[in-house]
Parts: structure tokens; C-alpha cells; sequence
């Protein structure tokens, strides 16, 4: 006996028809089951560029989610509008006795879940929100005394001793299909409708959906084994490539952590431990909503950051005369994506070289990352700008040159995204500052001309950061 005669499935962060925690159970639960996506304007109105590939992405994404789901006998309502009024506006319309979605833990996707919840209960209708977006969430992993960690290692440890194989296994899908309610309609609007337009997906050969998850995976999982190895040197496209995927959901997290876990080979426990750190972010984002604007080692706040627009739009357009920093974020600003390592150096660059708030680049990447993901990229910045939990020491600074040389030793990629440095030497690619200027003009890059000089000398910006900090502690 059906618990429901008829549900509603609200597709959030989690754009497929397989392995879907919100749908299994709906379709368990329920005689009859309704698909739901909404653009939601309270996120889209807080979008600067009309042509933001995320959109786009998510555009095609639902798109093919559709396709999908009316081949299982079903079908996607796509709507815009405020999601905290159009869920339970549509819910009442199609008479549903119940909405099922999976947990979001972004601050405002939890007031706003919180908000939905509230005015289904007053109509009579149930709201049941599950987990599908990671393996533990919220309070499954703990310490001892019931606290949540805020040092990695110990969770990681934590998380794998929790571990089961029951924990893997994939929501069924398929064989409840029948249950699928045909919608009133499935109408996508188009992008211009929704006051978008089509972005640079198509030139980058960046691909969506469930069959865009499903190329890259099988791409990558063929080098997982050299992940390790491989993982560190931007040139290579040795990454996963995935982020965009497990943000959205084109792909089931318990996928490829099930792969990652059973696969033999140190790379396959390097990448799951990759999958672990984004775990750990989400439970610290969970627990700690206020790291969203603030360090989560409060002292830190009262840094005294400098505020140099003209060192921030350097940094933004790749104009720092420091080589693999200004590489690293052309490729941002070119693609959507950046090298993990390179997010970490262009960081460590911008709070510990330019002395400016780690939060001013969090949110220049929030504009400009594919897989922009606030938990994981937040947690990512504290860490570079050692101002969060289990963060790099403040007194470990990147320096740019030997970490240059360090993982791009032939220049391969700096030349790929900073073309004007295409004739210089291995030798001097990483330091054009110390051509003499006769071979600078033999190289075509003149200093000053063609390539920025660096606009600050790291030793001494290294030794302003660390009086920076000890008058914090």
C-alpha cells in the first residue's frame, strides 16, 4: 500500500534519472510520481553575466534529464520563478499529498527549504528532504564527544571506519518507473526566456548531462590509477574533471566513490580522498554556516587586509608579472576551470603576495568557476589563506617561482595561456624579470611592454604576511 497516491519531485542539485535518493523513495512511497525543476530567480537574478556557462549548463543538462525521464514513461516540469513560492503553488495545482527533494546545505538553500517546508505543512502536504549529494552528511560523522570535526585527518579517518558497503549501493530507479506520472507539460524555455544567452560551453567542448558525466568518467577512471602521480602538473589533463558533474549532479557521488574505493592502486585512494576533503567542507558549512562570510578561526577577522583595487584587477586579469599565477587565472577566465594545484598557488597569491581578503577572491571564483561549489571552494580558500579549519600554516607560503618550476618545469602550460612568453627558455619562463634587456627584445617580450613586471617582490610581501599574522594570533 502507497503511502501517497500522488508525490512531487523537486530536481535540484542532482540533474539525473539513475541512483536518485529523492526519487527512489517518492517512487516507493508513492502510487503516482510528478518531476519538478525550477530557475530559481533568487538565484539567477544574483548572476552578473547573461552568458554564465553554469546556466547554460544546467540548461542542457535538463534538457537530456527530460529526455530521459519521458522515455521511462514520465516526464520534467521546468517553471521559473521564486522556488519558495512555486513549489508549493505547483504542488497544490497537481493535488499531490507530498514533495520529496534532496538536502541542500548551503545556508540560504536551507532557509529556503525550511520556508517551502513550512507552507506545504500549512496546506496539508508533507515535505521530505533526504541525502544524496555526499556518502555522510550533516552529523553522521562525529567525534568522540559528539562534536564535528574540524581537523581533516581524524575525519577522514572517521569517515572510512564508518564505511559500509550498504553505504555505496545505488538508489533503484528503473524498476519503479511505472510509478512516473506523464506531467501536464514539459515545456523547456528557452534561454533567452529566461534572460540568458548561449555561453561558450559548445566552443570549449565542455559536455553536459548524464552522458557528459558519463564520457568524462569513463575518461578518467582509465588513468585513476596514475592519479597520484599525474594529479599535480596543470599540462597534463590528468583530473577528473568531474566537479562541474558532482555539483550539479549529472553524476551519483556513490558511483564513483564505490569505484574509487574498491579500485586497487594509490591513485584511486588519492582521488577518494579528494571525495572526503568535499565531504568535510559540506560538514563544516553544515556546522558553521557563518564561514560563508567569516574565518572560521574568528581571531583572523581582525586581519588587517590591504584594499588595492588596482593589485585585484591584476590578479583577476592575469597581469601579475608572476608567470603561473597569471597562467592560472587566464585559464578561469578563458574556461571556467582551473587546475586544482593552480587554484591553491593563485590563492596563496592573492591573500599572501597581495595582502587582500581571502573572500574577494572566493567570490571572484564563485562568478567564475563551472563547478563553482560555495562549501568546497570556500573551504579551499580558508585553507590557502590559513584562516580555516585544518588550513595551511600561515607561515607556509607558496612562493610562486619554485612552484612553477616545481609543476610546470618546461613552461608547457604557462605558454599555453600566456602566449607572449612562448620563445623564452625553460630556464627563464618561470623569472622573465631576470632577462637582461637585450634578451628580453631577442625574445619579443619586453618587460614593462609586452609581459607586466611582477607587481610585488614575494620575499618581502612573504615577510609582511607573517607580521600580519602574529599580530592576530
Amino acid at each position: 500500500m502507497n503511502l501517497y497516491s500522488t508525490s512531487l519531485v523537486w530536481f535540484r542539485r542532482d540533474l539525473r534519472s539513475y541512483d536518485h535518493a529523492a526519487l527512489s523513495r517518492a517512487l516507493q512511497d508513492s502510487a503516482r510520481v510528478y518531476c519538478v525543476f525550477v530557475f530559481d530567480i533568487d538565484i539567477l537574478d544574483q548572476l552578473k553575466d547573461r552568458a554564465d556557462r553554469r546556466v547554460e549548463f544546467i540548461w542542457h543538462s535538463i534538457k537530456e534529464l527530460n529526455a530521459a525521464l519521458v522515455q521511462m514513461g514520465g516526464g520534467l516540469m521546468v517553471r521559473q520563478g521564486r522556488a519558495c513560492e512555486v513549489i508549493p503553488r505547483l504542488a497544490q495545482e497537481l493535488g499531490v499529498s507530498a514533495v520529496f527533494a534532496n538536502r541542500d546545505y548551503e545556508p540560504q538553500a536551507i532557509a529556503r527549504d525550511a520556508a517551502v517546508a513550512d507552507a506545504l505543512a500549512a496546506a496539508g502536504m508533507a515535505f521530505h528532504a533526504l541525502k544524496d549529494h555526499v556518502i555522510f552528511e550533516r552529523d553522521e560523522v562525529m567525534t568522540g564527544s559528539n562534536r564535528p570535526y574540524s581537523i581533516y585527518t581524524p575525519y577522514k579517518n572517521a569517515w572510512l571506519k564508518r564505511l559500509t558497503d550498504a553505504d555505496l549501493q545505488p538508489h533503484p530507479i528503473a524498476e519503479l518507473a511505472s510509478r512516473l506520472a506523464s506531467p501536464p507539460d514539459t515545456l523547456l524555455p528557452a534561454l533567452h526566456d529566461l534572460g540568458f544567452q548561449a555561453s561558450d560551453l559548445a566552443r570549449l567542448n565542455v559536455k553536459t548531462g548524464m552522458s557528459g558525466a558519463h564520457d568524462a568518467w569513463e575518461q578518467f577512471a582509465q588513468q585513476l590509477s596514475a592519479y597520484d602521480v599525474l594529479r599535480d602538473s596543470p599540462a597534463l589533463d590528468a583530473t577528473s574533471h568531474l566537479g562541474v558533474h558532482l555539483r550539479f549532479g549529472t553524476i551519483s557521488i556513490r558511483a564513483v566513490a564505490r569505484h574509487a574505493y574498491y579500485a586497487p592502486g594509490k591513485g584511486a585512494q588519492v582521488w577518494l580522498a579528494e571525495l572526503i576533503w568535499r565531504e568535510f567542507f559540506h560538514m563544516i558549512l553544515f556546522h558553521h554556516p557563518r564561514v560563508a562570510q567569516h574565518a572560521f578561526r574568528t581571531e583572523l577577522d581582525a586581519i588587517a587586509w590591504e584594499d588595492r583595487a588596482d593589485y585585484f584587477q591584476a590578479w583577476c586579469e592575469g597581469r601579475t608579472g608572476y608567470p603561473i599565477v597569471d597562467a592560472a587565472m587566464r585559464q578561469l577566465n578563458q574556461t571556467g576551470f582551473m587546475h586544482n594545484r593552480l587554484r591553491m598557488i593563485a590563492a596563496s597569491f592573492l591573500v599572501k603576495d597581495l595582502h587582500i581578503h581571502w573572500l574577494k577572491g572566493e567570490r571572484y571564483f564563485a562568478a567564475k568557476l563551472l563547478d563553482y561549489d560555495l562549501a568546497s571552494n570556500n573551504g579551499n580558500w580558508q585553507w590557502a589563506a590559513s584562516t580555516g579549519c585544518d588550513a595551511q600554516p600561515y607561515f607556509r607560503i607558496f612562493n610562486p617561482v619554485t612552484q612553477s618550476a616545481r609543476f610546470d618545469p618546461e613552461g608547457v602550460f604557462i605558454k599555453r595561456f600566456v602566449p607572449e612568453l612562448a620563445e623564452l627558455e625553460r630556464r627563464d619562463i618561470h623569472t622573465p624579470w631576470n632577462l637582461l634587456p637585450i634578451e628580453q627584445q631577442a625574445c619579443g617580450v619586453v618587460l614593462g611592454r609586452d609581459y607586466p613586471a611582477p607587481i610585488v617582490d614575494h620575499e618581502a610581501a612573504r615577510a609582511k604576511t607573517l607580521a600580519m599574522f602574529k599580530t592576530s594570533q
